[in-house]
């Protein structure tokens, strides 16, 4: 079974402020709509990770609204963890956690252990499961040390892994996660995408990511869900989006040969040193691990680095496509 399912989901809004009695105009007229979410259709199967994308406005907010309940959609159904939210909001909210990366559900005042026991009995966690809990998502976030400090003592990092952690206290199996990794350091930023990764792997737990830190979605996810306008534009598992939007990729190999040389189709060297090449890949004529293959059949390989472009890029990419089609698509 799915965790979640979309089906033709949209939102429209009211346009403009002035609007009177069920909705209408000063001039007896109903108000005209803007329309949010367009028609969403996608399925999230359990324990995949996958990035919900897009630019500001495009959606995404608003859609994560209707999948937890908070919002009704205008049109179209949705469910999540077999429930449909906005009919079943309560009973959902026992399987899903949600992170937002800049609104904390830790009382400043309270220690994070006092935090958590409060959640807990919201969520009707008995005694000896949180004690079983706190103590594996504490070393898995490494927080066991800031337990009993209060929450507003925390540095950005520490409350956040916090926060993620009283997210999973219930044992959801869905985590929702919006900006995770906003305003911390590299340092902090890599060790919670690792902690993100193990979690999803070791515990099979389904994670639904929004961020504009293209590092969040290389680190944590396999998929990738791009949206713009309130529709979907693409939906792809992570490398193959990179093939098909990227130019080359570059490899790197360093060998025991003083004066390598190779060639393959598709396969440009685009730097030559003494015991170092340095390849330019045409990913549309020649796939990675074929090139490498045939170099380390071919030459004495002591190592071998495979430089990706920035995810960065490939978005640029896929919105320059998406604004072009516009652009040339006929008038209606």
């Amino acid at each position: 079974m799915a965790t979640i399912i979309a089906d033709k989901l949209s939102k429209s809004f009211p346009a403009g402020a002035s609007r009177g009695w069920l909705g209408f105009g000063t001039a007896g007229r109903k108000a005209s709509e803007h329309k949010v979410v367009r028609e969403l259709s996608f399925t999230i199967k359990p324990g995949e990770r996958v990035a919900f994308i897009g630019p500001n406005g495009a959606g995404k907010s608003t859609t994560l609204k209707m999948l937890t309940g908070i919002l009704h959609p205008t049109s179209g159904t949705a469910e999540v963890a077999g429930f449909v939210p906005w009919h079943q909001r309560h009973a959902l909210a026992f399987k899903i956690g949600i992170v937002f990366g800049q609104r904390s559900q830790l009382w400043a005042q309270l220690t994070v252990r006092q935090s958590l026991e409060l959640l807990a009995k919201l969520y009707a966690v008995d005694q000896p499961s949180f004690a079983r809990r706190v103590a594996r998502l504490g070393e898995r976030f490494v927080i066991a040390e800031v337990l009993d400090k209060r929450a507003g003592q925390l540095s950005l990092g520490q409350r956040l892994r916090c926060e993620i952690a009283a997210a999973l206290l219930h044992g959801p199996s869905l985590l929702l996660l919006d900006e995770p990794t906003i305003g911390l350091d590299v340092t902090a930023k890599a060790a919670l995408r690792e902690h993100l990764n193990a979690l999803s792997q070791e515990e099979g737990t389904t994670i639904l990511l929004t961020s504009h830190d293209t590092g969040d979605i290389e680190r944590i996810c396999e998929r990738v869900i791009v949206i713009d306008q309130g529709a979907i534009i693409l939906d792809q598992p992570l490398e193959q989006l990179r093939t098909r939007f990227l130019g080359p990729r570059a490899i790197v190999l360093v060998t025991h040969d003083a004066h390598p040389t190779f060639a393959h189709p598709g396969v440009a060297v685009i730097g030559a040193e003494p015991y170092r090449l340095t390849l330019s890949v045409d990913t549309g004529v020649a796939r990675i691990e074929q090139v490498i293959a045939a170099a380390l059949g071919r030459l004495q390989v002591r190592d071998l680095v495979v430089e990706d472009t920035p995810l960065d890029e490939v978005v640029k990419e896929i919105y320059r496509s998406q604004a072009d089609r516009r652009q040339h698509a006929p008038a209606a």
